[in-house]
């Protein structure tokens, strides 16, 4: 047995057991001292014999940052945010009075970026575990890390997810080179190509649909759906030879793709034929001088409305006529209902009443038109009056769906309208609502919002019933706000009929909510020092 072998066994079972072969003490008190003598110099002695491995090879100097350093008070402000967000949350669901530093950190990472400044070196640690606890901070950290934080993420395993999007967020050529794209495009990885696309598409949009019809027919099914997404960005009427084309693509999914891009262009072939069919199962019925909505859904899903994207099979729950007729409705151009409907408007159009029942399934085909045509007259026209009950609203059977036809306004005009529905039903139903309007609100938006949690504090309700709101409030008030909502802070007295503590609550959230926008007032100004 190896002499070291013999000390680990003697020093496993104990001298008294295993006495230490070759020592003059056999036991007592003096062998375990013996044992660890011997030890000593058994591991002097192995030290002292081993053989040097290879040099491992020395590292790569880290590259060059050349933006701006973040000024002095910046730099203490992002190591706050950064210790911050890995603070353990309040007990019994309590936040306090503090702001929450974890989610201030994306509006610090994102106004530093269009500061122009790069990350300080000694805070690459901790901003890339940042990024590895959140994915919806990847990108916003990674692009503030820049080059020496890909260069860190290599020497670290924890921090390889870095690396799976260096390819994308890296260098890409210049769009108009012409020889490192099209090398690029044909030899990269998928992630590179992806890229790549979007970069050539956004700077030259028929260039980069060149590209993508370079090597169509070669690509699998799974990355032509990818790349056909591409085409999205700079769409428009020069697209729709290639978009045709995609239509006969052997996976189903390209199809519908290729379909839904190609409503999206009024003037298409396809929004033509569509127009067509979807005018021939509306019509305007003038009996006894009532006008009415006329619906006669198709009886069949024949083979040219399936080579224009129809989905055949409806989902479980769902009438196959009602299905197709969505589909024809909202893939028609909405400008040619005007013609069908003898020149009325979108909001006379959506006014009229409609036979058997079909006036939600028509209504909701036109909000999914509204919202892919981005047409702000139908989608106001759908939306109707924001103080309408949403049951009796002209188009827009749900929340989801009023958000999406919103985003199509202006910001101005659609601020105006939550506003207005904020005054009208309150905030358990604005959420989503909020959720769609520009950042940080206007201020007709702030008001209504804080007179809205000013009323439901009066109620006597607790606020975690508007925790989403009161969150969303403090990352999309203007910082400008806080001195108006000092008022709030205090602690009022409690109606008889309110829910015990509630007011000592509502003070708790409306301080946060102060502090919060001061902090944020606070981030920008110690970013805008050196501007």
């Amino acid at each position: 047995m190896d002499a070291w072998e013999e000390l680990v066994t003697s020093a496993l079972l104990g001298t008294d057991r295993k006495p230490l072969a070759g020592s003059a003490v056999s036991g007592g008190d003096a062998a375990p001292v013996a044992l660890l003598d011997a030890a000593a110099v058994h591991t002097v002695r192995r030290r002292a014999g081993l053989r040097p491995g290879p040099a491992a090879a020395p590292l790569e100097v880290a590259p060059e940052d050349g933006r701006r350093p973040l000024p002095e008070r910046a730099r203490r402000r992002l190591g706050q945010l950064l210790a911050g967000r890995a603070a353990p949350a309040p007990s019994g669901g309590r936040r306090g009075a503090a702001p929450d530093l974890a989610e201030l950190l994306p509006q610090w990472l994102a106004a530093a970026a269009e500061h122009g400044y790069g990350a300080p070196a000694a805070a690459l640690p901790a901003l890339l575990d940042a990024a590895r606890a959140r994915t919806d901070l990847r990108p916003q950290a990674l692009a503030f890390a820049g080059p020496r934080g890909l260069w860190l993420a290599r020497l670290n395993p924890e921090w390889k997810f870095a690396l799976r999007g260096a390819a994308a967020s890296g260098a890409l050529p210049d769009p108009a080179d012409p020889d490192a794209v099209p090398t690029l495009w044909e030899e990269g990885l998928f992630a590179e190509r992806v890229a790549l696309l979007s970069a050539v598409r956004a700077a030259d949009p028929a260039r980069g649909r060149g590209l993508l019809a370079s090597t169509w027919g070669s690509e699998r099914a799974e990355d032509r759906l990818m790349f056909l997404d591409s085409l999205r960005a700079g769409l428009g009427p020069a697209d729709e030879e290639f978009l045709e084309a995609a239509l006969s693509d052997r996976s189903r999914n390209v199809r519908a793709t290729a379909a839904e891009l190609l409503s999206a262009l009024p003037a298409s072939a396809l929004a033509a034929r569509m127009a067509e069919r979807a005018a021939s199962c509306v019509s305007l019925d003038r009996t006894e001088g009532a006008e009415t909505i006329v619906v006669e859904a198709p009886h069949e899903c024949d083979a040219g409305m399936r080579h224009d994207g129809v989905t055949p099979t409806p989902p479980t729950g769902r009438g196959e006529r009602s299905w197709w007729l969505g589909q024809l409705v909202e893939a028609a151009p909405l400008d040619c209902w005007a013609g069908r409907f003898g020149g009325r408007t979108p909001e006379a159009i959506v006014a009229l009443p409609v036979t058997d029942d079909w006036r939600v399934e028509l209504h909701a085909a036109w909000c999914r038109a509204a919202v892919r045509q981005r047409n702000a007259d139908w989608s106001r026209a759908l939306l109707g009056s924001p103080s309408a009950p949403q049951a009796t609203g002209p188009g827009a059977s749900s929340l989801a769906e009023r958000a999406q036809l919103l985003a199509t306004l202006p910001e101005e005009e659609r601020a105006a309208w939550v506003a207005s529905f904020i005054a009208a039903h309150g905030l358990s139903e604005a959420f989503q609502l909020l959720g769609v309007c520009a950042v940080p609100w206007s201020d007709p938006l702030g008001r209504a919002v804080v007179d809205a949690l000013d009323i439901a504090r009066d109620a006597g309700s607790y606020p975690w019933s508007f925790s989403g709101v009161m969150g969303l409030a403090e990352r999309c008030l203007s910082p400008a706000a806080a001195p108006q909502l000092t008022a709030l802070t205090a602690l009022p007295a409690e109606p008889e009929d309110a829910s015990p503590g509630a007011a000592a609550y509502w003070s708790e959230a409306f301080q946060r909510l102060v502090s919060t926008l001061e902090l944020r007032a606070a981030m920008h100004a110690e970013l805008a020092e050196t501007d």
